[in-house]
């Protein structure tokens, strides 16, 4: 094992994880971590027939997250594993991102960053207390092109922000949310594993994450609509929230799970007073920037007009199409430089502040609807950037 490179554990992504996949691929494509051990199952057997075949040592294929922390803090620190990745359902993320954070271990955990506002929150403070990095993997802010609009609406290139509409659709929850017995079955939709919010918590939090990372604007007041589909569903599928930003900019966030034979359809537009930026999750490689009596102009990944940047975090030559995999990986990339206490960029990965911003904005949209659809703010008394 390089020496160089950082020991990272996972908690969950067994062999069932799609997301465990996309963490793996995205950790190794940078060539920064190498994959040591971790707690892959809640099936003891599986997670080491799972380690099995990744050629891993068995002796650190854990039982439990307890095991986890006990089996590395008795080796020597230049063995034990460095950072862990928290790929569990919801509900398990605050608690082991808790232990983690108190054992010394960084952390990249998967969103929501946890149940409540309060407990994220608590892990905020608890990042500053142990100093450790904890990446939170919203992970369309990885795409050169996203990072490109975040770097034009800095610069001024739109002018100021009159405008922003973000989307995320999806259809596969459709198929499931008519039969009563099939919806029962579905973590997602059960408020025990899945928190306090099923659409909003799942995707609308990355449409509202989007709007903040790309613009640099901060969300001051919510009114939502959400719905359930069936009085006896406990969680929202679907919703609207308008949105209030510093200076009396309007925003929207779309967001639906029942969105009929929708795949992943995320949707960023900021406009400006002397133009705009669009740029879709589907299509990734085009972002497209409009102005008045002028013909639309595209931007694309690898070439030299892009900011520092977007060319940072672009692995292919022009025309090879980048996605989700580049996108998680330019995430821990960024997490990797901090975690070796080297210089990084503002914006390299999402923090734990980012994950107090999403619980804030969850809240306020289920607070909204529960009261009628009235504005509801998002307050902000705690937060120091």
């Amino acid at each position: 094992m390089s020496q160089n490179k950082i020991k990272l554990g996972m908690i969950g992504g067994g062999s069932s994880s799609f997301i465990g996949v996309v963490h793996r691929i995205a950790a190794y494509m940078g060539e920064k971590y190498t994959l040591v051990g971790g707690a892959f199952d809640t099936d003891h057997q599986k997670a080491l027939d799972f380690a099995n075949t990744l050629d891993l040592d068995l002796s650190r294929t854990y039982a439990t997250i307890d095991a986890f922390i006990a089996g590395e803090n008795n080796l020597p620190k230049s063995e034990r594993i460095e950072v862990v990745v928290i790929v569990t359902p919801n509900f398990l993320h605050y608690t082991m991102a808790k232990q983690l954070i108190e054992a010394g271990f960084h952390v990249i955990c998967e969103k929501p960053v946890t149940n409540t506002t309060a407990e994220a929150i608590e892990l905020e403070q608890l990042v500053t207390k142990h100093k450790v990095v904890f990446a939170l993997t919203h992970t369309y802010t990885g795409y050169p092109m996203v990072r490109q609009m975040k770097t034009m609406i800095a610069e001024g290139m739109i002018g100021d922000i009159q405008k922003v509409d973000a989307q995320y659709y999806q259809g596969w929850i459709n198929p499931i949310i008519h039969d009563k017995e099939k919806r029962k079955s579905v973590w997602r939709l059960d408020p025990e594993k899945a928190g306090q919010s099923c659409c909003m918590g799942d995707i609308g939090v990355h449409a509202f994450n989007m709007i903040e990372y790309t613009t640099g604007l901060k969300t001051t007041k919510v009114l939502s609509d959400l719905s359930t589909l069936y009085d006896d569903n406990a969680l929202d599928i679907d919703g609207t929230a308008l949105l209030r930003f510093e200076n009396g900019i309007r925003g929207i966030v779309r967001a639906s799970q029942i969105a009929t034979g929708e795949e992943n359809n995320l949707k960023i537009a900021v406009y400006g007073r002397t133009g705009a930026l669009k740029w879709e999750q589907e299509n990734p490689n085009f972002l497209y920037f409009l102005q008045e009596d002028t013909p639309v102009q595209v931007f694309k990944p690898g070439h030299v007009y892009n900011s520092d940047f977007a060319k940072e975090s672009t692995k292919m030559a022009p025309g090879h199409p980048e996605g989700i995999f580049d996108s998680m990986a330019n995430i821990y990339n960024g997490a990797a430089k901090a975690i070796r206490g080297e210089e990084y960029r503002k914006g390299a990965f999402p923090t734990i502040h980012d994950g107090v911003r999403g619980m804030k904005f969850i809240e306020a949209v289920l607070e909204s609807t529960q009261n009628g659809n009235s504005w509801i703010e998002i307050v902000d008394e705690h937060e120091d950037n």
